[in-house]
């Protein structure tokens, strides 16, 4: 397993994305006068009921445009000598309208009259009847000695264009601009912004594929695309979440030769760190940049500090901060806003706040969006406590909440294990009548689907179309998260297939999350194909894909490829490892039971060489628990306190739990009151330990009704309810009751894994029923669960605990017939076992 997935870690970078340009297999056709088609195909869903009541919609309708052929001439026109005009910048003050209600007042008389006219029209207006109006408004610019004054005629028109789009006529609009593409004079009439107009309106609507294909096709037709239309359709994939594409375009702009101005950089740097794109490939974007001439301004460094939140770099955003003040620009409120935001996501609530007291001294008053920002940055590292007391300090000052105030505590909340203050929350928001947004439905999905409460999630999913919101990129990214954890792998390839069907693109965190599910349904290697398909598709790995792909090892203990991974981060500059990446060490090293490993590392987290967040001392009291290190994991939770962090539900659970193995009730009791007192709601996980509690201490009736009070409360058991119930029964003898809670699982629809076998094997052996053991290893063989070591040393050792050693002989020897695909070594093993107990 650690072979195969060295080659897709070493693979060199990914290709370049597919060109927004290629030829397409269909004719290059005017986009306006569309017909629109809607066609149902019907095909057998592969989900689950559940999956098919939440994600079913009805099939996206497709428009395909009417054929119809531009004009040709046999000979071009004579250049007008209007085309060397000068260039109005589009967004700059010669728009008269900018930043005002439309007013048509700069149109000619006649201009006027056909733009009221379109205006009063229906968006399916014939299109001759189009033609016939600009056919006027053509002979009213038709000047005595029979010239057109094109350039009057272009402003008309491009006034038209603009009007119609703000008044969302976008049918209307591109009837117009077919009409200048067809008119003999095209060449002059769409050399000015129209071009960028008629794509910016097309964005506005979403049809960024539409856009392309009109800016393909007039590339093809040989019409000049200059800098303002590249710049528009960037603008467009961008701010339509299609980043690749926005890259694609960039790249293409710059093969032929268009140099592009500073929003265009601007535009791009935004989509590269929306992207995630590595830091030092930011960096060489804006050098680039300088070597053309192209200087940052503000917007530039403000783009460039936001680009540095998504991999929490707080240390590079905060020497842009400086680089921005040494090249003479004061910050302004987006500035300090964007580095305390960087703050935030970096789990640095302290600096944040430093952040927030220099914008007060540079004369700039919060808003709503500085105290989010810093609401976020306690809310990461729970400090909820805080968090609502920003909340009421902004309300003080007059300051109103806001979706995203309430989302970020929600999330929280949720996080934290806190279900009944993530509720609340929800509650008052929509009390004090603020409507939640997709990201307030997509945490409650969240929310009920980490707790099992599939039920509550469909309900949510429901009420995201009530509400007329729509599943964005997030929702279906949080559905296969869900799943994934809940090792429901037939669903994860279902909502991906439904998600690819709503028309949505998977970007890097899709992949991520694909990766991390099939990781936890321990399907590795289809994990590890989706990472080789992120490459071929252009996605390039990021600080979040290597994290990922670290988690997926520590599951499986691979302990020494995590850390090639890591020298591969460090040394390869591709991305500086975070606290994510020591937690998933941690893991593997406490997966792969590398003790002292786990222990040198956790050294260097109290002593500082690697920080000691909040986040790695949650992991370090996870990992101690999870090894039974009870003197460490005490350790890191007086850590975690005396640094002022609040524990969450995870942490509680696995404190819980040790104690619980230990048999130490007291101090489980404290553990479990403490939770019932700060508000925090049991877990599944809680309560699979109080099963173990109650089941190690002989209280087997306190077991089982702990597993109907899982059920009563509207959480599904999993596999390590059941397995706990199983093991303790097993353990006493009780295989009757035992047999019956194995039953009630298969019935659930769980499969039995080889803990549960293992179980059953055990304790039939220590009774010396060994027939019903060999039973067992049989049906768990037919069943498609292949026996482990545990499973057969539970025999041959309780063989030679009865004093029956020749009867252990006898069944090594014999055990070829029961497990046909059994190794010699095995058998050596085995044998080897038997002379020496």
């Amino acid at each position: 397993m650690a072979d195969k997935l060295a080659l897709p870690l070493l693979l060199p970078g990914p290709p370049p994305p597919k060109p927004i340009f290629q030829d397409q297999s269909q004719q290059c056709q005017p986009t306006p006068a569309t017909t629109t088609t809607t066609t149902t195909t019907n095909t057998t869903s592969p989900l689950t009921p559940l999956l098919q009541d939440i994600l079913l919609q009805n099939p996206n309708s497709t428009k395909t445009p009417n054929s119809q052929t531009p004009n040709n001439h046999l000979s071009p026109p004579p250049p007008s000598p209007f085309l060397l005009r000068k260039r109005t910048r589009l967004g700059k003050s010669g728009d008269r309208n900018r930043g005002k209600p439309w007013t048509s007042e700069y149109l000619s008389l006649p201009g006027q009259k056909i733009l009221q006219t379109l205006l009063n029209s229906q968006n399916n207006v014939d299109i001759n009847n189009v033609h016939e109006l600009l056919h006027s408004l053509t002979t009213y610019h038709q000047q005595q000695n029979s010239n057109i004054d094109l350039e009057s005629l272009s402003v008309d028109l491009l006034s038209i264009i603009k009007a119609l789009g703000f008044h969302k006529k976008c049918e209307l609009a591109l009837k117009v601009f077919e009409w200048m593409r067809n008119h003999k004079d095209s060449e002059f009439l769409l050399k000015g912004s129209v071009v960028a107009v008629i794509i910016r309106i097309l964005g506005r609507e979403g049809r960024v594929s539409n856009a392309a294909s009109l800016l393909h096709c007039l590339h093809k037709e040989g019409f000049t695309i200059d800098v303002y239309a590249y710049t528009s359709m960037i603008t467009t994939c961008a701010n339509n979440g299609r980043y690749r594409e926005a890259v694609s375009v960039f790249k293409k702009m710059e093969e032929e030769g268009c140099q592009p101005t500073l929003i265009t950089y601007n535009v791009i740097l935004n989509v590269y760190g929306k992207m995630g794109t590595p830091w030092n490939k930011i960096l060489a974007v804006v050098d680039g940049m300088k070597n053309q001439g192209v200087f940052p301004d503000s917007y530039t460094y403000n783009t460039l500090i936001s680009c540095c939140r998504r991999g929490s770099l707080y240390e590079e955003a905060a020497a842009m901060f400086e680089e921005m003040k040494l090249a003479g620009f004061v910050p302004d409120k987006v500035t300090y806003n964007t580095l305390l935001d960087v703050y935030g996501k970096s789990r640095k609530p302290k600096e944040a706040m430093e952040v927030l007291r220099e914008m007060e001294v540079h004369g700039f008053s919060p808003t709503t969006v500085t105290y989010n920002a810093l609401i976020s940055a306690y809310a990461r590292d729970g400090l909820l406590d805080e968090a609502m007391e920003l909340k009421t300090l902004m309300v003080e000052k007059g300051i109103r909440p806001d979706v995203f105030t309430y989302t970020t505590l929600l999330s929280g909340f949720e996080r934290a294990g806190k279900d009944e203050s993530a509720v609340r929350i929800f509650d008052e928001m929509r009390n004090v009548g603020c409507k939640p947004n997709i990201c307030t439905f997509n945490a409650l999905i969240k929310m009920h689907g980490n707790r099992g409460k599939f039920t509550e999630m469909m309900k949510v999913f429901e009420e995201i179309r009530a509400c007329e919101c729509t599943p964005d990129i997030v929702t279906w990214n949080t559905l296969l998260a869900v799943f994934g954890q809940n090792g429901m792998d037939t669903e994860v390839s279902g909502v991906f297939k439904e998600m690819k069907k709503a028309g949505f693109v998977p970007e890097r965190d899709t992949f991520n999350t694909l990766i991390s599910a099939y990781s936890r349904c321990s399907r590795f290697d289809q994990a590890m194909d989706v990472y080789k398909r992120m490459l071929a598709a252009g996605v390039s790995p990021d600080l979040s894909t290597y994290n990922t792909v670290l988690s997926a090892l520590a599951r499986g203990g691979l302990w020494e490829q995590a850390e090639k991974i890591l020298a591969e981060m460090k040394d390869g500059d591709r991305c500086k490892p975070n606290e994510l990446t020591y937690c998933s060490l941690l893991h593997a090293y406490a997966n792969g039971k590398e003790i002292e490993r786990m222990r040198v590392l956790a050294e260097e987290i109290y002593s500082g060489i690697i920080e000691p967040s909040v986040v790695l001392l949650k992991t370090l009291i996870l990992v101690n628990s999870k090894s039974n290190l009870l003197t460490e994991m005490e350790r890191a939770f007086t850590e975690l306190r005396r640094k002022g962090f609040s524990p969450d539900i995870a942490t509680l659970n696995a404190m819980f739990s040790i104690y619980g193995r230990r048999q130490m009730v007291a101090k489980a009791n404290e553990i479990l009151n403490f939770m019932k007192g700060s508000g925090f709601t049991p877990s599944l996980t809680t309560y699979n330990s109080l099963i173990d509690i109650y089941g190690r201490s002989g209280n087997f009736e306190r077991s089982e009704e702990i597993l109907r009070e899982i059920q009563a409360k509207g959480l599904t058991p999993d596999l390590i309810s059941y397995n706990t119930l199983i093991f303790a029964y097993a353990r006493k003898g009780r295989m009757q009751d035992a047999s019956r809670i194995f039953l009630e699982l298969t019935g659930s629809g769980l499969s039995p894994d080889l803990i549960t076998y293992n179980s059953f094997v055990a304790s039939y052996a220590a009774h010396s029923m060994f027939v019903e053991a060999i039973d067992v290893i049989r049906y768990m063989i037919k069943h498609g669960c292949r026996p482990n070591q545990n499973t057969y040393n539970s025999i041959v050792d309780w063989y030679c605990k009865h004093g029956r050693r020749d009867e252990a002989s006898t069944f090594v020897q014999n055990l070829r017939k029961l497990d046909p695909h059994i190794s010699t070594e095995e058998e050596c093993r085995l044998s080897e076992r038997i002379k020496t107990k």
